[in-house]
């Protein structure tokens, strides 16, 4: 039977490994910060401020501004038909005729129908 002598080196012997709490403590703090990380990019992708809202502010953005120049479109073809109303005798007889059915004096009026078609 052998036994184990005292006068043989250290590096012979093992003596059993301590389990390290630095370890463990490691790995949770690890997994707690991996966490709050994840929540930070959920939140920065997702929240009231995040990526989506932005795209989504963004859109309604482009949207609002294309409904504004038709509409400065809309207000500058007005207001050119109604200077054109107030000093231009020309449109004025123009919209008398077509909208009113309003001739000068001395003119004729003529009326053409289709006639029916005979096959």
């Amino acid at each position: 039977m052998a036994t184990i002598d005292d006068s043989q080196p250290a590096l012979r012997r093992r003596a059993p490994k301590p389990k390290r709490p630095a370890a463990r403590s490691r790995r949770v703090a690890y997994l707690v910060l991996l966490f709050v990380a994840s929540v930070i990019v959920v939140d920065a992708l997702v929240g009231d401020r995040g990526l989506v809202a932005m795209l989504r502010a963004r859109h309604e953005y482009d949207e609002l501004s294309a409904s504004i120049a038709r509409q400065r479109a809309e207000n500058g073809r007005l207001r050119d038909l109604a200077r054109r109303l107030r000093d231009d005798p020309a449109t004025i007889e123009e919209i008398a005729r077509r909208d009113l059915g309003l001739i000068k004096r001395g003119e004729r009026v003529f009326i053409v129908k289709d006639a029916p078609r005979k096959n």
